[in-house]
């Protein structure tokens, strides 16, 4: 099968598009193929058609009163993880790379060949490192949040 990479791309977004902006964009193109007008500039046009669109918009937006907002949209909050959850998942990545390491080399006839063997071995890697760590794991995530406890005042003071 061959497979030509602009054509099928450029179908597949035509595919995704909204079919009333797809017709609208295929007529545009076809009223320029068949004007014989010079590409460029009209390219030029219509990019400064769009740039001015988009400028007032953009004023219209500014103008408008913000509804309970002070500085413009509301920000969202995003609530970190607990500081547990962060070393625990750090002391997965740790496990799984010491796993992975005492993996055997010469797999094949487990894993595979070539790149799909070394991703199939580095996803039991990761797996296993994950749940050596949900239980008590070897301390790691432990050491670090004694080390760094968590409250309102710790915030400030890592480092």
């Amino acid at each position: 099968m061959i497979v030509t990479a602009t054509p099928d791309l450029v179908l597949d977004v035509l595919d995704a598009a909204d079919p009333v902006t797809q017709r609208a964009a295929t007529a545009k193109l076809d009223a320029l193929k068949s004007s014989d007008a010079d590409f460029a500039a009209t390219m030029d046009a219509e990019v400064g058609k769009a740039k001015a669109a988009a400028a007032d918009q953009f004023a219209t937006k500014i103008s408008e009163p913000q509804s309970g907002a002070v500085n413009g949209a509301p920000v969202q909050v995003i609530k970190a993880p607990a500081s547990g959850e962060v070393y625990r998942k750090f002391e997965a990545f740790i496990l799984q790379t010491f796993v992975e390491t005492m993996l055997p080399k010469e797999s094949e006839q487990v894993f595979g060949k070539g790149t799909a063997g070394g991703v199939w071995k580095s996803m039991l890697a990761e797996q296993l490192g994950a749940q050596l760590a949900k239980g008590k794991g070897i301390g790691i995530a432990k050491q670090f949040a004694a080390a760094h406890p968590a409250g309102p005042d710790a915030s400030g003071k890592a480092g």
